[in-house]
């Protein structure tokens, strides 16, 4: 069971997995285990829990049983359900509605700058319950020194530098 973890890892990639543990490990009132975390992850990449058992070399009986008395009643008690799981995909459905499927593509931040690119925080702060963040990002364009872009011109006293003529 070592590679427990690495079962259905596509999860990761369209799910808050961790916003998720956290939420259901307030509801169980400990942390989940790692077969829960991988019972949970079966389900939220569309197996069902016969899938979920063949991937884990395990009975089928006894993965839904395991569902029904951890990761079903957590999710229902997390999002104050009173009805009867009557099939697997429910929880699916209900977790989507929650809001915890994850609506933007995680991209590596690595992958978005080029490797010359100078990211300096200048200062951070918490404002209202967020993290306000001042940086100066530097990103090259050109190995030319001097770039002319046509029909604007610079205005050394303006915030942004960039005067539009037109």
């Amino acid at each position: 069971m070592a590679q427990v973890d690495k079962i259905f890892s596509q999860a990761a990639q369209e799910w808050d997995l961790e916003s998720l543990y956290a939420d259901l490990a307030s509801a169980k009132g400990k942390h989940l285990t790692p077969i829960e975390k991988a019972h949970l992850r079966g389900l939220l990449s569309g197996c069902s829990p016969s899938e979920i058992a063949q991937k884990l070399d395990k009975i089928p009986r006894g993965v839904e049983s395991d569902l029904c008395a951890t990761v079903y009643k957590y999710v229902k008690y997390l999002l104050d359900k009173t009805e009867k799981v009557e099939n697997w995909r429910k929880i699916y459905e209900w977790l989507d509605e929650s809001g915890y499927k994850s609506k933007l593509e995680k991209v590596p931040v690595k992958n978005l700058l080029p490797k010359q690119s100078i990211v300096n925080i200048t200062n951070f702060n918490i404002e209202q319950d967020q993290i306000v963040f001042q940086f100066h990002l530097t990103i090259p364009t050109s190995e030319i020194a001097e770039l002319s872009i046509p029909d604007c011109q610079t205005d050394k006293n303006s915030d942004n530098n960039y005067t539009d003529n037109n």
